[in-house]
């Protein structure tokens, strides 16, 4: 499926979490919301942007913004990476790839020098009416949750 584009209305989804049960997107309008796509729980560079994300957590908390990282793995193995790495974003279970193919983020891509079908890394930031406000293909997962984080104080100030 393609991606959706900025300025275009974010597609919803209904998926189960660790912790807050149902996470429908639509009923977060009124708020910025971060959704990060990422591979798998406990991976190296999935762990990094989990932490990095976390450690701006107070950051996004007051601007009211809902950061939240969706992958294809299950409720349980994002319980037990929650409570590993002590997680503070909400953790979206996509295993069906609802929101993952809705938002065009399963595809070709290079994985150890070699072509591979999987997810590709990539951050929306949806504004209080529920537009995609900007994109991110993440290449470099360190700088990035800071990155997304001066865009969210741009959207919201």
């Amino acid at each position: 499926m393609a991606q959706p584009e900025i300025g275009e209305l974010a597609p919803d989804f209904t998926l189960p979490t660790d912790t807050i049960g149902d996470f429908t997107l639509s009923d977060h309008r009124g708020r910025p919301v971060v959704i990060f796509f990422y591979s798998t729980d406990d991976t190296e560079s999935c762990t990094n942007e989990n932490l990095a994300f976390a450690e701006l957590q107070a950051e996004f908390d007051a601007l009211n913004a809902l950061v939240v990282g969706i992958s294809p793995n299950s409720v349980a193995e994002h319980a037990k990476f929650r409570a590993k790495y002590g997680l503070s974003s909400v953790l979206v279970a996509d295993p069906d790839h609802k929101a993952i193919d809705a938002f065009g983020v399963w595809g070709p891509k290079k994985f150890m020098g070699r072509d591979v079908v999987a997810l590709i890394r990539t951050t929306f930031l949806i504004d209080a009416e529920g537009r995609i406000a900007d994109i991110w293909k993440v290449l470099r997962v360190k700088p990035h949750p800071a990155i997304v984080l001066e865009r969210v104080k741009q959207l919201t100030t």
